[in-house]
């Protein structure tokens, strides 16, 4: 039995409310179960400098947590005068993500920078943070077509990411912190409304585990990200 009663293949609730932001281009609040982040997207008029001249665009993430995301207060790491090495790896991670399903040459020389800050944590935020961060994405570029900056959307695809894990045993989708903190393995995946794999990372937290339960884990997130890309296309009216 999982702790909060969830069938192995249930995804705690999910809702998407997009425009929170007054001032950026495109945002929304994303809540999965007691996770909630706040993803918004801030369009830039130029490209970092590696990219300049190209004629293409740029998208890329920052993510961070509010000291009382958790149960304990985390000190600012603006405070502390740098980010920690989770920090950097995950917003790499929300970044890659948005540019694998994004056409970078139909964007022209601009940038979309989209900032995941966790308001409450209970798992999963990572996953939330990229769902949350296609939304606000997709909002911007709209935006943008509004102004008649650009003509279509840029997009090569819709992407969700969710967790999956194995605990007492059993298979689990949507892991939440219980669940989390207490998993025998657990993985995200990060996967497109056609199929596609963007990325897994999965990970033996105990013993090592099966080809057989990874196969179980990839069929409970395609049920998962299924679900996130429906909601994704609700919270957009679309």
């Amino acid at each position: 039995m999982r702790p909060t009663g969830r069938l192995p293949n249930q995804l705690r609730s999910v809702s998407i409310v997009p425009g929170f932001s007054h001032h950026a281009e495109g945002s929304c609040i994303i809540k999965m179960g007691g996770t909630e982040v706040l993803c918004t997207a801030s369009v830039e008029s130029k490209v970092p400098p590696f990219m300049r001249g190209q004629g293409r665009g740029w998208v890329t993430a920052e993510y961070g947590m509010l000291p009382r995301a958790t149960h304990t207060r985390g000190d600012r790491e603006a405070a502390r005068g740098k980010q920690s090495g989770r920090t950097q790896e995950i917003q790499r991670l929300i970044g890659r993500s948005l540019r694998a399903v994004t056409d970078l040459e139909a964007m022209g020389e601009m940038s979309v920078v989209l900032d995941c800050d966790v308001l409450n944590a209970d798992g999963g935020t990572r996953c939330a943070s990229i769902t949350g961060a296609w939304v606000a994405l997709n909002l911007a570029f709209r935006k943008l077509i509004a102004n008649n900056v650009m003509t279509k959307l840029p997009f090569l695809g819709q992407v969700a990411a969710i967790s999956c894990g194995i605990f007492e045993g059993t298979a689990v989708l949507d892991l939440d912190y219980a669940e989390d903190s207490n998993a025998e393995a657990d993985a995200n995946f990060v996967l497109t409304a056609a199929g596609g794999i963007v990325e897994i990372q999965a990970t033996a937290e105990k013993t090592a585990f099966l080809p057989a339960q990874f196969d179980e884990l990839m069929a409970l997130a395609r049920i998962g990200t299924a679900q996130l890309h429906a909601a994704q296309l609700a919270a957009l009216g679309d």
